[in-house]
């Protein structure tokens, strides 16, 4: 338990940065969808207890799509960096020309479910049926089936083995490490990759702690970036993933403080900033696995 990870990279890179962009946008909770009620007003922490439509929220969300998703991309563009859009599938069938964006960069669309739901509580079938869903719909969108999965905060004791079975090849339910890892007991004789995922350098961490500036969240991402780097020269490899959302980052407010942190990242020179399929590719080949 003690014993240090070790995940080497390619061509001498002692850090890989995941960017990993959440799109949710356009598939949360919604009376005009049918859902009984709608999401919490994010930037207010507000919850409308009465089922009844709230468009100011819709709004909110849908600033994601029209402001902050060409914000993100733009800075994307212009560092030249890879990143990995965790999507809700629904949201991606929705705006055709994001979607087509992401395939024209040669970035990834992992899943995020089939809409920005909870799962926790489906049984085996109903959850069975939403990954199918989400895979059908993100291949029809992207053109390429997803390889990795991301639940909305919480999966079930049967998530990992659904995924095995429908072909994904890594999970980043999990938050235990800085290294990918192995998960050989879910399925005896079919290991999947495990790509452990960050909440505390997430940019929702500037809604849930409002306390928190975008100065901060910067300070706080360069900071693990910088230790994690210095540990890989050491001798001891590591990851970073970094969460962002596009109605949260994509703020004029907030988005300097993204621009300033690939600005950082770009002066190091032994960085491999790439999509999660690429590091669980990687990370199969340093297991061993086909």
């Amino acid at each position: 338990m003690m014993q240090r990870e070790r995940m080497d990279w390619p061509e001498g890179h002692v850090l890989a940065l995941s960017l990993v962009i959440n799109v949710e946008e356009g598939s949360e909770l919604s009376v005009a969808r049918g859902d009984p009620g709608m999401e919490p007003l994010d930037e207010l922490s507000y919850v409308l207890k009465a089922p009844i439509r709230s468009y100011g929220n819709e709004s909110n969300y849908l600033y994601g799509l029209k402001a902050g998703a060409p914000r993100v991309l733009d800075l994307l563009d212009r560092h030249e960096m890879a990143a990995s859009w965790a999507a809700a599938a629904q949201a991606l069938e929705h705006t055709p020309e994001l979607a087509a964006r992401i395939a024209a960069r040669g970035d990834e669309a992992l899943s995020h479910g089939d809409r920005w739901v909870h799962q926790f509580h489906m049984d085996e079938a109903a959850e069975r049926d939403f990954i199918a869903r989400a895979t059908k719909s993100l291949t029809a969108t992207m053109g390429v089936r997803p390889y990795g999965w991301l639940s909305r905060y919480f999966h079930t004791e049967n998530t990992r083995r659904l995924l095995i079975e429908a072909g994904y090849l890594y999970h980043m339910d999990d938050y235990s490490g800085d290294v990918p890892f192995l998960d050989e007991t879910t399925v005896p004789g079919r290991p999947m990759v495990i790509l452990p995922y960050a909440l505390d350098s997430n940019d929702i961490k500037m809604w849930t702690a409002p306390a928190l500036s975008p100065r901060d969240w910067f300070e706080y991402a360069r900071d693990s970036f910088d230790w994690l780097y210095a540990e890989g020269l050491a001798g001891h490899p590591r990851m970073m993933s970094l969460g962002l959302h596009l109605r949260i980052i994509g703020r004029p407010g907030r988005i300097g403080a993204l621009a300033a942190f690939l600005e950082h990242v770009a002066r190091h020179d032994r960085v491999w900033v790439t999509t999660r399929a690429a590091i669980a590719a990687h990370a199969r080949g340093q297991f061993g696995l086909a």
